[in-house]
């Protein structure tokens, strides 16, 4: 039979390869492989060549070198419309390839300098360029598609090699990118994602270069506003905590719903240590309820109780399963648009279903962080460690006579965490285990206070309060000082801070300077 197209198959993941080298060489097609590619088609039975028989050189060096060779490459890159590429081929007795099918070396999950792939590079970005006569696959599950393509016209369709010439493009552009993230991982004097810039090791250089590779991961509803297209993107290659998260019932996700969801449930597991039980309640980014508890129906009440106006159409995150009772709880509340949770029981998914079918019901692991904080701005991006609470109260200082109280302890550390979360300038309220008042996003430190201390409505009584930057003057802490707070957390640093000790003391506050800023934006 007439070969119709040479192909060459040089595959780390090899799922599903007997079956489409069976079905190539099927149609008339000739199969050259590479390796242990060609003794996994030795192993089947499958008719084709090795690399060595097409070039005439044995693999040497104990595999870095095997298809780097004109034989291959002078077939891949050839532009069979050119006759002086032609007249080249015949010269050197080289036949054209039609199809490269190639994936590279697991760098990501087994990093090291032997997993830095250079001939599959060079076959996909060869295949790639030439994909007008050229088809390249990097993907198994595009397999059963280059089949049908093949043993209906003995060839590939134009569009569909555009494609896969993109897709492998796409996936050289996302291992350089990881391999170049590995080499800033082992240098000294770059710093990874993580503590700041004076870790131990002494001052370590943000990277000269980053390189995002991501792939779509989840179409979205729509973006921040309906007539905006929205979606959730990942790092290529990679799975993140989202894409273990199941969603048992509600509308499709919006891309605020994913954005509100994920400050949630990174609140949720920065204050669920506290206590037995934590709930906590977002809005539009900015907390407006959290509370620790010895049960999660406790927990969620008074994380609810916090701001019940703002909680409509917020985000409800919880740390544990969500049982009958609970669920009975939340739908005589004001409505979620979303509660994320680690699980529901069948009579919690029930009520759900019957009285909020359009509350986007999440089941989702354990939080994962990722790496650099990225942000665009017009004409660039801003790139920084992500957030993270550093100081921890066994660093923080009491600055003033009066130490704050076992109980006001938990309450400043409830306060400090929120707070935190809460976009500048910010002022949180806690008392008994709940925040009973935040005050979020003003220009000034006198403002949050008094949103704060009015939301509170009395119940921050022998609680604590925390600020998330220094007070530049005294009025900021006398105005929460009215509340009747026992205990305050701050960064402290200010010109003045004494002047806000004293007036403090004046007031019978205790005062603890955590040494850490926390500003949102």
């Amino acid at each position: 039979m007439r070969t119709e197209l040479r192909a060459l198959l040089s595959p780390y993941d090899k799922t599903g390869l007997v079956g489409l080298a069976r079905a190539l060489v099927g149609a008339g097609h000739e199969v050259v492989a590479s390796g242990k590619t060609a003794a996994l088609l030795q192993e089947a039975g499958v008719p084709h060549l090795a690399v060595e028989d097409v070039t005439g050189f044995p693999e040497i060096l104990g595999g870095r070198v095997k298809t780097l060779h004109p034989k291959l490459h002078g077939g891949i890159l050839a532009d069979l419309g050119n006759p002086e590429h032609r007249a080249d081929l015949a010269r050197h007795a080289i036949d054209p390839v039609g199809l490269v099918v190639c994936n590279l070396y697991p760098f990501r999950s087994q990093p090291s300098i032997e997993m830095i792939d250079i001939g599959g590079v060079a076959l996909l970005r060869a295949a790639a360029k030439n994909w007008a006569h050229v088809g390249v696959v990097v993907d198994p599950a595009d397999y059963e598609e280059v089949t049908k393509d093949l043993l209906a016209d003995g060839r590939l369709d134009a569009d569909l090699r555009r494609r896969l010439a993109r897709k492998a493009f796409a996936h050289t552009a996302a291992y350089d990118a990881a391999i170049v993230g590995w080499f800033d991982e082992q240098d000294p004097a770059v710093g990874a994602p993580g503590p700041g810039p004076e870790a131990e090791a002494g001052p370590r250089a943000l990277p000269p270069t980053l390189h995002l590779a991501l792939e779509l991961a989840q179409p979205l509803r729509y973006g921040e506003n309906p007539h905006q297209r929205g979606a959730r993107y990942r790092d290529m290659g990679e799975q993140s905590w989202w894409d273990q998260v199941a969603q048992h019932g509600g509308m499709e996700l919006s891309y605020l719903n994913l954005y509100d969801a994920d400050a949630a449930w990174d609140l949720l597991h920065q204050v669920a240590d506290l206590g037995q039980a934590a709930a906590v309640v977002v809005k539009h980014a900015n907390p407006c309820g959290a509370a620790v508890a010895d049960d999660l129906l406790s927990a969620y009440e008074k994380a609810f109780e916090c701001d019940p106006m703002s909680a409509f159409g917020g985000i409800v995150a919880l740390s544990a399963p969500v049982d009958e009772a609970l669920a009975q709880a939340m739908v005589s509340n004001a409505k979620a648009d979303v509660v994320i949770a680690p699980g529901y029981s069948p009579g919690a998914l029930a009520v759900f279903g019957a009285k909020r079918k359009n509350m986007r019901v999440l089941e989702a692991p354990p939080l994962r962080r990722s790496g650099w904080h990225v942000r665009q701005v017009s004409g660039g991006w801003l790139v920084q460690d992500p957030y993270r609470l550093e100081a921890q109260p066994a660093g923080w200082q009491v600055v003033t006579s009066r130490a704050p109280s076992s109980a006001a302890w938990r309450d400043l550390q409830l306060a400090w965490r929120v707070c935190a979360a809460v976009k500048s300038n910010a002022i949180v309220l806690a008392a008994n285990g709940m925040a009973v008042g935040i005050g979020a996003g003003q220009q000034n430190r006198v403002s949050p206070g008094e949103l704060a201390v009015a939301r509170a409505a009395g119940r921050a009584r022998g609680g604590a309060g925390a600020s998330d930057a220094f007070f530049p003057f005294r009025d900021g802490l006398d105005t929460i000082a009215a509340a009747g707070i026992t205990a305050v957390a701050q960064p402290g640093g200010s010109v003045r801070d004494a002047e806000v000790i004293a007036a403090a003391e004046e007031h019978g506050i205790a005062m603890v300077f955590t040494g850490e800023r926390q500003f949102r934006h």
